[in-house]
């Protein structure tokens, strides 16, 4: 039977980080891009020359979540210790001190597609909101269950939340709950929206390493779960136009999808136990970073080209 062979050679590497890269995320000019780590560091990067632009200081814990503004024009960081802080897109200098924002590890921050407000999500529970102008918290923070992602749908006007116990939809302006159910059997790890809004995928923990697709009118699952992955799916990413599905797990691989027929058409194999991925702007290239301390970066195939192997381990490229 054939199967997938996973790509080991990456593009190039991007290595500066002295721990685990715990988040990344690209900027709308496609020439840089901004990594966070168990070194309790940022670091800005020259997606071009492959140099580091700025090293940025000031978390007491290790960072584990960040996010650009649409604009690029904040930088939001989150840490181990329940803190954030912004930082200029341009200059990366910090733009307010450190904030107490939650009580435990900040696993998800993501900007609202107009880039007023900052919701964050946390082990405490609690996923609050902050205005972006004056970084204070905006209205009551949602409780749920040890929140793990949260993602803003393209047109701003709900809210995911993947909680363990269950994945619940909300309106982030009236904060009325819009749906809750029950997406994986144990814990619900990751989110993405597909650019339409039709769509919401999670991933799942070790005990479910699936990803499930669901209609956002209905909130019902749409065909069967995608398998392939072994390990908790950190994170789920969809490129531009909306044909590829990246997904990152702990199983040290980054699986691409083709959206239209669910089908992985490319492994890429990190060195090590994966935490963080991205498409880059352009979606031509995954970069992916975790425990190796280091991001790789992976280009993506033609859309219609999977590579297998036979049972004599030749290489074949079939287009579809």
């Amino acid at each position: 039977m054939s199967q997938l062979i996973p790509s080991t050679t990456p593009v190039r590497t991007f290595e500066d980080h002295k721990d685990t890269v715990w988040a990344i995320a690209v900027f709308p000019d496609r020439r840089r891009m901004i990594a966070g780590s168990g070194d309790r560091s940022l670091r800005l990067w020259d997606l071009e020359t492959g140099v580091v632009l700025k090293k940025m200081e000031g978390h007491s814990w290790g960072v584990s979540a960040l996010a650009v503004s649409r604009d690029g024009q904040i930088i939001a960081s989150g840490d181990g210790g329940g803190e954030i802080i912004a930082w200029h897109g341009e200059t990366g200098e910090s733009l307010t001190k450190p904030i107490k924002a939650h009580s435990n590890w900040i696993n998800s921050v993501d900007f609202s597609p107009d880039g007023a407000v900052l919701a964050t999500g946390s082990g405490d529970s609690m996923t609050k909101f902050w205005c972006t102008k004056t970084w204070q918290m905006q209205g009551d923070p949602i409780k749920c269950d040890h929140v793990r992602c949260i993602r803003y749908s393209p047109s701003g006007e709900l809210l995911a939340i993947a909680a363990y116990s269950n994945i619940q939809i909300y309106n982030p302006a009236t904060r009325e709950r819009v749906a809750s159910f029950k997406a994986h059997p144990w814990r619900n790890w990751s989110l993405a929206w597909t650019p339409d809004g039709t769509r919401l995928l999670s991933g799942g923990d070790e005990f479910d390493p699936t990803i499930r697709e669901w209609d956002t009118l209905t909130w019902q699952q749409v065909g069967h779960p995608w398998e392939g992955h072994t390990d908790h799916i950190w994170a789920i990413d969809i490129d531009p136009t909306g044909t590829f599905v990246a997904s990152a797990s702990y199983d040290k691989h980054v699986r691409l999808w083709r959206l239209s027929d669910r089908r992985n058409i490319a492994i890429f194999e990190h060195s090590y136990l994966l935490c963080s991925m991205t498409f880059s702007v352009d979606g031509r290239h995954i970069l992916s970073g975790g425990c190796d301390d280091m991001i790789s970066e992976w280009k993506v195939p033609h859309p219609k080209a999977s590579f297998y192997f036979d049972s004599h381990h030749t290489t074949r490229a079939f287009f579809m």
